[in-house]
């Protein structure tokens, strides 16, 4: 029988605390594999300090973490080559457990819903009580004349320590598994484990003599040590089946904290939830949590990654994480590293800057949204598509460079001194303090924009005819942005090319003459009262007006969303989460000049009232042009629903007919 060298007690302060731990750190027992795996790497880092510094002069062992499973047994075994312990550095390392307050402690994770604290108050040893019946420390220390000792303990407060016949230095954790935790004796399980939690730890991991971790951690390298397919093979590790990211920031300081990490900007998709954290933090390369909302600003949530910092505490409270200083000061310089490098970007990699501005737009418009150092930083480079023809002058294009680029490149050219931004499809950019200086003459603090090129490119088209320009904010998030955009531009009147036109877009030299001398009515009116009768909307308001026909693809009339009107309805649909209804208060503005609509005048004046009170053919068909016209200008502005579409095609026939007939 073994000799026991001493039997006791485990010092704690409290009365038990190994039932606080199965109880209420239960959910997260797996991790006791990532808090054994940890403490290996540590006693083998410490035990490499000390012979680096001459304070150990002996052999050390390869540095590795060695797993054993003994199904028959039913144990788990972690052991490593790191300095190993002597028996009083068992008794003052291991009996002597430092938690105090440890059900105050846990009560409060409990109530916050985070009961992963394992670790984070000298406990990581203790997490294998979670798993076990009883565990077993076989250690030898590196010191002179050190000798082994053996450790047990069945899950009580009651220990045995006794000699060991252990020669290599090093230390050795046995866990006999409980019943219903023999997962853990399973090979693929382990693997699970380690990649999850210790993959990158600076040390190989080996199961049955195979090294199962990568035991590099690519963040920890240098700047600009990394090509960019080595940048791209870590994306692909991390998130697997993703298509490859924009480009990526590179983290790294260790003044005033400690901080690396590489983050990646991804494709964005439209339903993607900008408050979901995707980026995987670590602690010293051991994984923590998928979940950094409290460390990193909240726009930068969809970044995907890895932040490794040791300076950001895990031992507290979420409430307590977010108002932490060190944590602000983390979260602030790794918005502004985005920044610098978004701004560098700009100004070395326009093409790679504009071919991926669909998903960077959206960062930056939400960073700028919800962080004024932000915005600062990238506000002059906020750009938006633009109908307008940059690098040409009065109609006449201006000189330009023609520069060599690689296949697909966006910017093509340049103009003078100033690259023209051009996407691969031909598109311009600009930005919003460009746009403003370029059309102050035409109109000053206004700016026309578009939602949707497909539905509104009527009303772009009559815009480009007349010279306005127009910006294009067609993105998901841009419903937001353009409040944000006049919130910070005060006297800019921002108008969607569907609202109320400018009256540069209207012919004011058309008067419109009196058709009616008994009632000086006037063919503007007599045109109103037309498509009135017809339509029999009471919440339509038509309007008369002569636009501008230098293109012939002008419209005989066009509906109109006042700007107010239809942003209250959104932020409405919004707030009940529905999809925002086409309002039945809108204006239909017919064009007087239009040659549909003089005729369709001339049509109604030759229409005869009959004897029993009803209209002539001509007066029915002037009526049905009416209601065709507005189908037609409402088809610009939204789909026809089933039964929309029903009535229009039925109209149509039956219009078709009687023109066909006369």
């Amino acid at each position: 029988m073994a000799t026991i060298l001493e039997k006791g007690n485990i010092s704690i302060h409290t009365e038990n605390i190994f039932p606080i731990i199965k109880k209420w750190l239960y959910s997260d027992h797996e991790i006791f594999l990532r808090e054994l795996i940890s403490n290996g790497v540590d006693a083998i880092q410490k035990l490499s300090l000390l012979s680096r510094s001459g304070q150990y002069a002996g052999e050390a062992g390869e540095p590795e973490i060695s797993i054993q499973v003994d199904k028959d047994a039913k144990t788990l075994s972690i052991s490593d080559t790191g300095l190993g312990m002597t028996a009083e550095e068992v008794k003052k390392y291991i009996n002597q457990v430092a938690f105090s307050s440890a059900e105050e402690f846990v009560s409060k994770y409990k109530e916050s819903g985070d009961a992963n604290i394992i670790g984070h108050f000298g406990l990581g040893f203790y997490s294998s009580f979670m798993v076990s019946s009883e565990v077993e420390i076989d250690t030898l220390s590196y010191q002179d004349g050190a000798e082994a000792v053996h450790w047990r303990c069945d899950g009580t407060t009651e220990f045995e320590l006794s000699p060991s016949e252990r020669s290599t230095i090093g230390t050795t954790v046995t866990l006999h598994l409980l019943e219903d935790e023999q997962e853990y004796l399973e090979p693929t399980r382990i693997r699970q484990l380690v990649k999850t939690y210790c993959d990158f730890l600076p040390v190989p991991i080996k199961l049955d003599d195979e090294v199962i971790n990568k035991h590099e951690a690519p963040w920890k390298e240098s700047l600009n040590s990394l090509s960019d397919e080595e940048y791209l093979e870590f994306y692909r590790y991390l998130y697997p089946f993703q298509e490859e990211p924009l480009l990526w920031v590179h983290l790294k300081t260790d003044y005033p904290f400690d901080v690396n990490g590489i983050l990646y900007f991804p494709k964005l998709k439209p339903d993607i939830d900008v408050t979901k954290s995707n980026i995987k933090l670590f602690c010293n390369q051991v994984f923590v949590s998928d979940n950094c909302e409290e460390v990193i600003p909240r726009f930068l949530m969809p970044l995907r990654g890895v932040i490794d910092s040791p300076d950001i505490p895990l031992n507290v409270s979420r409430s307590f994480l977010q108002n932490d200083r060190t944590v602000r000061k983390i979260s602030e310089y790794i918005a502004r590293k985005v920044g610098d490098s978004l701004k560098g970007l700009y100004r070395t990699d326009l093409a790679k800057y504009i071919s991926s501005w669909q998903d960077l737009g959206t960062f930056i418009k939400f960073g700028a949204m919800n962080d004024d150092k932000f915005k600062q930083q990238v506000e002059d480079f906020i750009i938006f598509r633009t109908t307008a023809k940059l690098g040409e002058d009065a109609g006449e294009e201006a000189a330009k460079v023609e520069v060599q680029t690689d296949a697909g490149d966006a910017w093509s050219e340049v103009d003078g001194d100033n690259q023209v931004p051009t996407d691969a499809n031909g598109c311009y950019y600009t930005n919003l303090k460009d746009y403003l200086e370029r059309n102050q003459a035409q109109h000053e603090n206004r700016v026309f924009y578009a939602t949707d090129e497909a539905s509104q490119a009527t009303y772009i088209a009559l815009h480009q005819s007349q010279g306005l320009e127009v910006l294009f904010l067609d993105t998901f998030i841009d419903q937001h942005f353009v409040t944000y955009l006049e919130q910070q531009y005060s006297d800019v009147k921002f108008s969607r090319v569907d609202a109320e036109l400018d009256d540069a877009l209207f012919d004011k030299d058309q008067e419109s003459e009196i058709v009616d001398p008994t009632t000086n009515q006037t063919r503007d009116e007599e045109i109103k009262s037309l498509f009135e009768t017809a339509l029999n909307l009471p919440k339509l308001d038509v309007r008369t007006q002569a636009l501008k026909t230098e293109t012939p693809d002008t419209p005989p009339a066009m509906v109109l969303l006042p700007e107010q009107t239809r942003r209250m309805q959104e932020m409405m649909a919004m707030m009940q989460q529905t999809n925002a209804e086409f309002p039945e208060e809108h204006v239909l503005l017919v064009n007087t000049a239009h040659p549909l609509i003089k005729n369709l005048s001339k049509l109604k004046q030759g229409a005869i009232v009959q004897p029993d009170g009803s209209s002539s053919p001509a007066g029915g068909m002037a009526d049905l042009i009416c209601q065709h016209v507005y189908d037609l200008a409402l088809m610009a502005q939204k789909g026809f629903d089933a039964n929309g579409m029903k009535s229009f095609v039925e109209r149509s026939s039956k219009l078709l007919t009687q023109l066909t007939d006369n």
